[in-house]
């Protein structure tokens, strides 16, 4: 059976600049291509749940502005249940300044507004939808309560929590002991654990610390090395899907959408990030976050072609 991936986190509307390279401090570059794009680290994660085949329910705030009117219409047309979003009359809608180098690399910075306001009791109003069998996912985009209230709404509804420590910040204590997953990358694994990301064998040092602080499964993403999977019945590394990248802004967060939607299905654990793994490997190949995210026939037929 199917179950519910509830998202808890923010969403964005990015600006996005494209150009050769990025930027130095105190430099202007010309010449430079633009778009506009739904983004943002929990509403991209519920997008590219719901199509790759989850019912998916997002709890975040967005303004009463034209962003949040853009996004709402946004996640409708991706079915996603959006009873647990809150108009903010105060703050406006998130918003990403996102510069994309012709390498793929990208430099962001994000004004949070509403996502800032996420509220314990915003989280606790999904209680009744939540249960066994379910997947929580959140990351570190909005506030600290908030994140501490989804790990508390897992723990009492008895279903797994998902953490992507991104972008990388200090945690709760008590956050740790509660995730069963967590996906850092290399840079957000040391902040965590105080070890440098090289190679498998330093992917395995710093899930031992992340183990020792009461994580269950560590999957650490190594971009095109792969992904460092540690879990109590032993550790691999799965392997990268090669493309030519164009745009890794939301590189993340579709492999971690990607992953809950095949958890929630009874995939085991390795089937999963190998769906998650393909997922991603097609969002690189395109511009923007949510558009980036691609559908699961996609994902199933990038998924044969590998074999």
């Amino acid at each position: 059976m199917t179950g519910r991936v509830l998202v808890v986190g923010s969403s964005n509307t990015d600006l996005i600049v494209r150009t050769e390279r990025l930027p130095r401090p105190g430099e202007t570059l010309l010449g430079g291509r633009f778009l506009s794009a739904p983004g943002g680290k929990g509403a991209n994660q519920a997008v590219a749940a719901a199509r790759a085949g989850a019912q998916v329910t997002f709890v975040a705030r967005l303004g009463q502005d034209a962003y949040g009117d853009v996004a709402l219409k946004g996640f409708h047309a991706d079915g996603i249940d959006t009873q647990f979003i809150v108009r903010d009359a105060r703050e406006p809608s998130g918003v990403a300044l996102i510069c994309v180098s012709a390498a793929g690399e990208n430099s962001i910075a994000v004004a949070p507004g509403a996502n800032a306001k996420l509220s314990a009791a915003d989280v606790r109003r999904a209680k009744a939808v939540v249960g066994p069998g379910d997947v929580v996912l959140v990351q570190l985009e909005t506030s600290p309560v908030a994140v501490t209230a989804a790990a508390q709404l897992a723990a009492t509804s008895g279903a797994r929590l998902i953490l992507n420590p991104a972008p990388a910040g200090p945690l709760p204590a008590e956050i740790l002991p509660r995730v069963s997953i967590i996906t850092p990358n290399e840079t957000e694994a040391e902040l965590l654990t105080g070890r440098r990301v090289r190679d498998p064998r330093t992917a395995n040092l710093a899930a031992r610390v992340l183990h020792e602080l009461g994580v269950e499964t560590v999957i650490l993403t190594l971009g095109a090395r792969g992904a460092w999977v540690s879990e109590p019945a032993g550790t691999f590394l799965a392997p990268p899907f090669p493309v030519q990248a164009v745009d890794t802004t939301a590189a993340g967060d579709v492999f971690n959408g990607a992953l809950a939607a095949r958890l929630v299905e009874g995939q085991p654990l390795a089937a999963a990030v190998h769906f998650a793994s393909a997922a991603a490997a097609i969002s690189v190949t395109r511009m923007g976050a949510q558009p980036s995210a691609p559908r699961r026939a996609e994902i199933l037929k990038r998924l044969k072609t590998s074999r």
